[in-house]
Protein backbone atom coordinates (compact mmCIF):
# COMPACT_ATOMS: atom_id res chain seq x y z
CA UNK A 1 0.00 0.00 0.00
CA UNK A 2 1.46 3.75 -0.86
CA UNK A 3 1.10 7.32 -0.02
CA UNK A 4 1.18 9.49 -2.75
CA UNK A 5 3.53 12.22 -1.96
CA UNK A 6 0.84 15.12 -3.29
CA UNK A 7 -3.01 14.73 -4.00
CA UNK A 8 -3.39 12.90 -6.81
CA UNK A 9 -5.14 14.25 -10.22
CA UNK A 10 -7.19 11.40 -10.43
CA UNK A 11 -8.24 8.27 -8.57
CA UNK A 12 -10.75 5.36 -8.46
CA UNK A 13 -13.09 5.67 -5.41
CA UNK A 14 -13.97 2.00 -3.98
CA UNK A 15 -17.59 0.88 -3.46
CA UNK A 16 -16.83 1.44 0.45
CA UNK A 17 -15.60 5.12 0.27
CA UNK A 18 -18.65 5.70 -2.07
CA UNK A 19 -20.69 4.54 0.82
CA UNK A 20 -18.89 6.89 3.24
CA UNK A 21 -18.05 9.69 1.16
CA UNK A 22 -19.75 12.05 3.28
CA UNK A 23 -17.86 10.67 6.44
CA UNK A 24 -14.66 11.27 4.93
CA UNK A 25 -12.00 12.76 7.66
CA UNK A 26 -10.32 14.84 5.00
CA UNK A 27 -11.47 15.49 1.46
CA UNK A 28 -8.05 16.51 0.40
CA UNK A 29 -7.31 12.55 1.17
CA UNK A 30 -9.51 12.02 -1.94
CA UNK A 31 -7.94 12.78 -5.65
CA UNK A 32 -8.73 15.96 -6.88
CA UNK A 33 -11.03 14.17 -9.88
CA UNK A 34 -12.79 11.00 -8.02
CA UNK A 35 -14.21 8.11 -10.29
CA UNK A 36 -15.88 5.41 -9.60
CA UNK A 37 -16.09 1.96 -11.84
CA UNK A 38 -19.51 0.50 -13.30
CA UNK A 39 -18.51 -2.50 -10.80
CA UNK A 40 -19.67 0.24 -7.99
CA UNK A 41 -22.35 0.77 -9.85
CA UNK A 42 -23.60 -2.27 -10.07
CA UNK A 43 -22.94 -3.18 -6.39
CA UNK A 44 -24.95 -0.13 -5.24
CA UNK A 45 -27.98 -1.36 -7.25
CA UNK A 46 -27.54 -5.03 -5.28
CA UNK A 47 -28.40 -3.12 -1.83
CA UNK A 48 -31.68 -1.98 -2.02
CA UNK A 49 -32.85 -5.65 -3.41
CA UNK A 50 -31.76 -7.44 -0.91
CA UNK A 51 -32.98 -5.43 2.37
CA UNK A 52 -36.73 -6.20 3.35
CA UNK A 53 -36.45 -2.83 5.41
CA UNK A 54 -38.30 -0.49 3.37
CA UNK A 55 -36.25 2.61 5.13
CA UNK A 56 -33.48 1.03 4.38
CA UNK A 57 -34.28 0.21 1.10
CA UNK A 58 -34.95 3.73 0.56
CA UNK A 59 -31.32 5.01 1.77
CA UNK A 60 -29.82 2.34 -0.78
CA UNK A 61 -31.71 3.62 -3.59
CA UNK A 62 -31.10 7.18 -2.92
CA UNK A 63 -27.68 6.76 -2.40
CA UNK A 64 -27.38 4.69 -5.95
CA UNK A 65 -29.11 7.66 -7.68
CA UNK A 66 -26.84 10.36 -6.50
CA UNK A 67 -23.72 8.11 -7.72
CA UNK A 68 -25.37 7.92 -10.77
CA UNK A 69 -25.64 11.52 -11.01
CA UNK A 70 -22.59 12.24 -9.92
CA UNK A 71 -20.36 10.05 -10.87
CA UNK A 72 -19.73 9.02 -14.68
CA UNK A 73 -18.47 5.22 -14.28
CA UNK A 74 -15.31 3.88 -15.82
CA UNK A 75 -16.38 0.85 -17.64
CA UNK A 76 -15.28 -2.80 -17.34
CA UNK A 77 -14.02 -3.12 -20.85
CA UNK A 78 -11.49 -5.32 -22.66
CA UNK A 79 -8.12 -3.52 -20.63
CA UNK A 80 -9.97 -3.95 -17.49
CA UNK A 81 -11.11 -7.94 -18.52
CA UNK A 82 -6.94 -8.61 -19.65
CA UNK A 83 -6.30 -6.55 -16.42
CA UNK A 84 -8.45 -8.73 -14.26
CA UNK A 85 -6.33 -11.78 -15.10
CA UNK A 86 -2.99 -9.97 -13.57
CA UNK A 87 -5.21 -9.35 -10.60
CA UNK A 88 -6.55 -12.61 -9.75
CA UNK A 89 -2.47 -14.20 -10.21
CA UNK A 90 -1.85 -11.90 -7.81
CA UNK A 91 -4.47 -12.89 -5.09
CA UNK A 92 -4.00 -16.67 -5.99
CA UNK A 93 -0.06 -16.00 -5.59
CA UNK A 94 -0.94 -14.28 -2.06
CA UNK A 95 -3.30 -16.97 -1.02
CA UNK A 96 -6.36 -15.23 -1.99
CA UNK A 97 -9.53 -15.94 -3.90
CA UNK A 98 -10.75 -13.75 -6.57
CA UNK A 99 -14.14 -15.29 -5.98
CA UNK A 100 -13.91 -13.95 -2.19
CA UNK A 101 -13.52 -10.46 -3.31
CA UNK A 102 -15.37 -10.65 -6.63
CA UNK A 103 -16.37 -6.77 -7.04
CA UNK A 104 -13.00 -5.43 -5.18
CA UNK A 105 -10.90 -7.36 -7.91
CA UNK A 106 -13.14 -5.91 -10.69
CA UNK A 107 -12.50 -2.54 -9.63
CA UNK A 108 -8.97 -2.97 -8.91
CA UNK A 109 -8.97 -4.47 -12.66
CA UNK A 110 -10.61 -1.06 -14.06
CA UNK A 111 -7.64 0.55 -11.68
CA UNK A 112 -5.05 -1.23 -12.93
CA UNK A 113 -6.04 -0.76 -16.64
CA UNK A 114 -6.38 3.06 -16.21
CA UNK A 115 -3.14 3.60 -14.70
CA UNK A 116 -5.07 4.61 -11.53
CA UNK A 117 -4.52 4.68 -7.62
CA UNK A 118 -7.73 2.99 -5.94
CA UNK A 119 -8.90 5.26 -2.47
CA UNK A 120 -10.24 2.60 -0.23
CA UNK A 121 -11.96 3.06 3.56
CA UNK A 122 -11.14 -0.90 3.58
CA UNK A 123 -7.01 -1.42 2.13
CA UNK A 124 -7.27 -4.89 3.09
CA UNK A 125 -9.60 -5.63 0.56
CA UNK A 126 -7.30 -4.77 -1.81
CA UNK A 127 -3.86 -6.46 -0.39
CA UNK A 128 -1.85 -8.83 -2.76
CA UNK A 129 -2.53 -7.48 -5.69
CA UNK A 130 0.45 -6.59 -7.22
CA UNK A 131 0.97 -3.23 -8.88
CA UNK A 132 -2.19 -1.59 -7.63
CA UNK A 133 -1.60 1.75 -5.54
CA UNK A 134 -3.56 1.35 -2.95
CA UNK A 135 -4.34 4.53 -0.75
CA UNK A 136 -6.28 4.10 2.41
CA UNK A 137 -8.67 6.76 3.59
CA UNK A 138 -9.66 7.58 6.94
CA UNK A 139 -13.87 8.04 8.15
CA UNK A 140 -14.90 10.54 10.57
CA UNK A 141 -17.16 8.50 13.55
CA UNK A 142 -15.64 5.48 11.97
CA UNK A 143 -13.44 2.25 13.36
CA UNK A 144 -11.28 3.05 9.98
CA UNK A 145 -13.17 0.54 7.64
CA UNK A 146 -16.90 0.76 6.40
CA UNK A 147 -17.57 -2.52 7.75
CA UNK A 148 -21.01 -3.76 7.39
CA UNK A 149 -21.78 -0.71 5.32
CA UNK A 150 -19.52 -1.56 2.27
CA UNK A 151 -21.25 -4.83 2.44
CA UNK A 152 -24.61 -5.00 0.03
CA UNK A 153 -25.29 -8.89 0.79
Amino acid sequence: MSEPAERAARGVLDTSTVILLGKVADAASLPEEPLITAVTLAELAVGPLVTSDDGERARRQAHLQQAEADFVPLPFDADAARAFGQVAASLRRSGRKASARAYDAMIAAVALANDLPVYTCNPDDFSGIEGLKVVAVAVSGAAGTAGAAGRRG
